[in-house]
């Protein structure tokens, strides 16, 4: 694939933070109520939030729901990027995935996943693309939780 299509890694990321909040918050309503929201992105690590008040349970911990949520927003949110910073098309869906719940979230939680170095190329070409994600949830600097994630891109044929 040309690398002239390809976001530098030096660039900023905030446009395409805001898009992808923006995607998120108008195509996942739930996404919009737990309040999630992209920290950072550096081309190769994407980190995502959501404060733990609208996510709370009656335990004061976060809801088991809001985290599975948390996390598959964060892994589907570096497949986005990838395709945007490539500028390769495709829809994205979690085929198949398993989530370890370590500790309770008693604080706002940070997922953290990081990019394997999959080649999006094949999306042009009118094939899928399969990539596992490993998403952590932190919380005050603890793995509390642990998700892996098996999504897949589907090509989309554009309008012309």
């Amino acid at each position: 694939m040309p690398q002239d299509n390809v976001v530098p890694i030096g660039s900023s990321f905030s446009d395409l933070l805001f898009q992808l909040q923006n995607t998120w918050h108008s195509t996942i309503p739930l996404s919009q109520f737990m309040q999630v929201k992209p920290l950072g992105f550096s081309g190769t690590e994407l980190q995502v939030s959501a404060p733990l008040s609208p996510n709370i349970n009656l335990h004061n911990t976060m809801f088991a729901g809001s985290i599975y949520t948390l996390m598959t927003l964060t892994g589907w949110g570096m497949v986005w990027l990838q395709q945007q910073r490539l500028a390769v098309h495709g829809d994205i869906v979690l085929a198949d995935a398993n989530i370890k719940y370590i500790k309770p979230i008693i604080a706002d939680p940070v997922a953290r996943v990081i990019w394997p170095n999959t080649d999006m190329s094949g999306l042009t070409e009118g094939k899928r693309i399969k990539v596992t994600l490993e998403v952590g949830l932190y919380c005050n600097e603890q793995l509390c939780a642990a998700f892996t994630g098996h999504y897949v891109s589907l090509p989309k044929v554009l309008p012309q």
